[in-house]
């Protein structure tokens, strides 16, 4: 028994295939779906989500957006969305760290400005992390 999964983005379909199991980074905490798993509906935030379609794990940067599950289809609505096998890990760990020395100078700034940094840092965290980079 598997379950069907579907990533979408506005301008792509990042992910559809069968998968053992996901993890997916929901606003109140990491959500592991199994085969059998109860209809849900939840909000997503910017994070990495992990799909098992056998015995590896495919990382999927996540940035927002919506899950369905119901009689094992996972159908995931996203503001965008890049798997971890096409992101460039040097690229995402030098953006990673613009964006971190970006939050940590809006901190003086506006109410403003720490929100976009802050939104800036977990897009760009969830992007290294995705292709494999540590933080």
């Amino acid at each position: 028994m598997s379950l069907t999964v579907r990533v979408i983005a506005p301008d792509k379909t990042v992910w559809d295939g069968s998968a053992q199991e996901v993890i997916l980074p929901s606003t109140t905490g990491q959500l592991g779906i199994l085969p059998g798993h109860a209809p849900l509906l939840t909000a997503l935030d910017t994070g990495v989500m992990r799909v098992r379609p056998d015995r590896e794990w495919v990382a999927i940067a996540l940035m927002g957006g919506f899950a369905e599950v119901e009689n094992d289809e996972v159908t995931i609505l996203v503001n965008g969305a890049y798997r971890g096998d096409t992101i460039d890990l040097e690229e995402a760990r030098a953006a990673y760290n613009q964006a971190l020395a970006r939050f940590e100078q809006s901190l003086n700034g506006t109410r403003q400005e720490q929100i976009q940094a802050k939104q800036a840092l977990k897009r760009a965290r969830s992007r290294f992390q995705a292709a494999g980079g540590m933080v």
